[in-house]
């Protein structure tokens, strides 16, 4: 029998605070998004509630250029108009930014230092969840460095060089110590140790799309 988690869960998204805006100008807009709120609205009504709509609500013409798991917290950024819309994207799409995060995985990592190189692919009789698939998967890289190490957990910096669909969430599973608080892959001690997931987008660097200089936004580890 496949898991029923998803289809289980009640989305109740966080309030306060409403919209955290971290930067703002006539391109960027750049937000600190809660966990628990989507990026953009589910198919469902009930699922309208997201950082897309909330944008639009004080700035009407913010799209979004990329997205966080619902789970995840930290920085993301929006376009203010159609050519920083097209300007921004192409960034992502050919890697241009640099993204680091936060997380906190249970036990303890080996090393100091390491990376994972496994590609993913979706696990359509269990979706959203993604897995690794060497035969029909996507080329995937993780790198991480140990921050801190705890009783029972590590705490890491994770540098995403590719933008998988829960991409850090299933390569720390695949080390073997999934993400504190993650509903989809951690279990018993792990999922129950943190009462969300323990996963924070802490800072992204781009080009402006005004004069392509390079600007970083950070947004506080709230864990």
């Amino acid at each position: 029998m496949t898991q029923s988690a998803p289809s289980e869960f009640i989305y109740a998204p966080p309030l306060e605070p409403y919209l955290q805006v971290l930067h703002a100008d006539d391109d960027l807009l750049v937000v600190d998004k809660p966990s628990g709120l989507l990026s953009v609205p589910g198919k469902a009504a009930k699922h309208a509630d997201c950082i897309e709509l909330r944008a639009q609500q004080r700035y009407p013409q913010a799209r979004i250029v990329h997205r966080l798991d619902m789970d995840t917290s930290g920085v993301m950024v929006l376009a203010m108009n159609p050519a920083a819309l097209r300007h921004l994207g192409l960034q992502f799409e050919r890697r241009k930014t640099r993204k680091s995060y936060i997380a906190e995985v249970w036990g303890q990592l080996g090393e100091e230092t390491g990376e994972v190189d496994l590609p993913l692919i979706c696990d359509w009789p269990n979706r959203p969840k993604q897995m690794v698939s060497h035969e029909m998967g996507r080329p995937a890289l993780t790198r991480w460095q140990v921050l801190e190490r705890k009783n029972d957990c590590t705490r890491v910096r994770l540098f995403p060089h590719t933008g998988r669909s829960h991409q850090l969430r299933v390569h720390m599973l695949a080390l073997g110590h999934p993400i504190l608080g993650d509903r989809f892959y951690a279990e018993g001690a792990a999922l129950s140790a943190c009462g969300r997931l323990a996963l924070h987008a802490e800072s992204l660097e781009l080009h402006h799309p005004a004069d392509g200089a390079r600007w970083t936004f950070d947004a506080e580890v709230p864990f």
